[in-house]
């Protein structure tokens, strides 16, 4: 039987795509389930890594140089009481001061080697898990720390994509400590940086982390939000406010306005920006208003081919995101969680300042509103 020329020509086109998900970027074989090289620790780099607060990202090259690294970074655990928008204060715990925590990079398989150190002046006991991480809950099993102690730690990155990293200390202090900003991202880029849709590389000019932080902050019996002296008082009342699943407030980067107004994010016309987004503890969806994900990374997973052209991209509680933009006109961009009560009403939202010359072929006014003809 004779097979149509276009079937054919299909057949070949699958058989061609099967064939490319199933070797690396090198042309070889490849599976989740091969091991990793093991290395001599004592023989590689140690590089100290300089963490910037969000939603900035620490100083990387984007393609790997060389042999695998050990990456090390310092966490300092803060507890400090911060008002989060005008006359509503809680207690933030948080590592090196922000919420979110400061994102880490790293290339695949490199090792990450963690000092995380609690200072004499905290109260409660902290830790870290990272999603990144293989074994021992992410880290957090070894890496309890009581107020005027510190742990180091080291764990390799196996697994290319971004990924959530947070206190877990048992129970349910592990929503509690989230929920009272601890949490972050941590970038595992390939050693051989990122791939577009076709398997070509691509360069990104610029990079922000922005996290969605959820608050469920207790009222008293007048219903004004409550401020507390330590933070073990408000913990207390916050075990039952948690339960409603309702937040109080929803912020950007922790606080009203962080990423609007001055603190705006800013970009150029003809830039490649790469959004790196988390949320901790809830589902939520991102959208950039008048623009889109021309790269999305399901599940921040670099591993797998990016999906294109995406209006809204969703973020799974737990976990963190990336997609990719390229900037084609210049103006103010909304980048909103697209719930947009959650946008509007408690301000998950910011804003991008893009400069550069407007093109009219995307977009132009024809005739300027008037009276009806």
């Amino acid at each position: 039987m004779d097979i149509p020329k276009k079937l054919t020509l299909s057949l070949i086109l699958l058989i061609s795509l099967s064939m490319l998900t199933s070797c690396t970027r090198k042309g070889t074989k490849y599976s989740v389930f091969n091991e990793s090289k093991k290395e001599n620790i004592e023989t590689l780099k140690h590089v100290t890594e300089t963490l910037v607060p969000p939603p900035l990202l620490p100083k990387f090259n984007q393609v790997a140089q060389g042999e695998p690294e050990v990456v090390q970074v310092k966490l300092t655990i803060e507890e400090k009481k911060k008002e989060i928008t005008p006359g509503v204060f809680t207690w933030w715990f948080t590592y090196n001061g922000t919420v979110p925590a400061p994102i880490i990079f790293v290339h695949q398989y490199d090792y990450v080697e963690v000092t995380l150190v609690s200072p004499s002046t905290n109260t409660l006991v902290h830790n870290i898990d990272f999603h990144a991480a293989t074994g021992d809950m992410g880290g957090s099993e070894i890496s309890y720390v009581a107020p005027g102690q510190q742990v180091i730690f080291r764990f390799k990155a196996i697994k290319a994509g971004v990924f959530v990293y947070h206190c877990a200390p048992g129970g349910i202090m592990v929503p509690l400590h989230i929920l009272s900003g601890m949490n972050g991202a941590i970038m595992v880029l390939p050693r051989e940086g990122l791939r577009d849709e076709n398997g070509n590389p691509v360069h990104f000019d610029k990079a922000y982390y922005i996290a969605e932080q959820d608050y469920y902050l207790p009222k008293d019996n007048n219903g004004k939000f409550k401020d507390y002296p330590t933070p073990a008082a408000e913990l207390g009342d916050m075990t039952e406010s948690i339960k409603s699943m309702i937040p109080s407030h929803i912020y950007f980067n922790g606080s009203d306005g962080a990423l609007l107004g001055a603190n705006a994010l800013t970009a150029n016309v003809g830039e490649k920006v790469l959004f790196i987004t988390s949320s901790a503890n809830r589902d939520t969806r991102i959208h950039i208003v008048g623009g889109h994900a021309d790269l999305f990374w399901p599940d921040g997973s670099f591993a797998n081919k990016p999906f294109t052209d995406f209006e809204t991209w969703p973020v799974p509680g737990g976990s963190a995101v990336a997609a990719l933009y390229l900037f084609r006109e210049p103006g103010t961009y909304m980048f909103t969680d697209h719930n947009v009560i959650e946008a509007f009403a408690y301000g998950a939202r910011a804003e991008i300042e893009v400069k550069g010359t407007w093109n009219d072929d995307l977009m132009t006014t024809v005739k300027k509103a008037g009276p009806i003809e």
